[in-house]
């Protein structure tokens, strides 16, 4: 994991530092400030139209959590890819629910206790919403990873080097840990390589 969290600018950010002298609190630490300080950095490159609000300036938590098993990293990574749609899907009932004129306390007795299907029928039929064809970010959240990138020479490998890439894949499919072998390739990096 330390291998794909660490690749890029958080390690031009970390470089000279020891990872072994780095407890996984100070880690998060920096990872957390050094994402924070880019997303305000960034904020016009993306929202170009839009005024970021400091009344209220944008929060960011992390946490570094040491899985036995690529197994159980996988099963993390599902249960938050299935949070992030079970979060997405609520609040764009709720705030549906919202704009057609109810009080947000209205919105959440309407909600409570309804599962995904109830949800759905009520996109559906209420706002004529199909839940299952809104863009896919939302349903699945962003994965951040690396990917190998090989350029040939005459059909003779002449480099290869990692790229970071956004997507937003189904990752609880095996399809997805087929295809990006590197995120957890046995081989990866311990945090005493990663200080080398």
């Amino acid at each position: 994991m330390l291998q794909t969290l660490f690749h890029g600018p958080a390690t031009e950010l970390l470089t000279g530092i020891s990872f072994q002298a780095l407890g996984l609190c100070e880690i998060v630490s920096a990872v957390v400030s050094f994402f924070s300080s880019t997303y305000v950095i960034k904020w016009k490159e993306f929202f170009p139209e839009k005024e970021l609000e400091y009344g209220t300036p944008p929060i960011f938590d992390g946490r570094a959590v040491c899985y036995p098993s690529y197994e159980i990293i996988r099963d993390y990574f599902a249960w938050r890819q299935v949070d992030c749609h079970i979060n997405n899907q609520y609040n764009t009932c709720f705030w549906m629910v919202v704009k057609s004129g109810k009080s947000t306390r209205e919105a959440q007795s309407l909600l409570k206790g309804t599962q995904a299907q109830e949800k759905n029928q009520m996109l559906s039929q209420l706002f004529g919403i199909d839940y299952n064809t809104l863009p896919v970010i939302f349903r699945n959240g962003s994965s951040v990873f690396n990917k190998e990138m090989i350029v040939t020479d005459n059909g003779v490998v002449a480099k290869s080097h990692k790229k970071v890439f956004v997507e937003h894949p189904n990752i609880i499919e095996d399809d997805f840990w087929v295809a990006h072998p590197l995120i957890l390739e046995t081989t990866s990096p311990t945090v005493a390589d990663l200080a080398r």
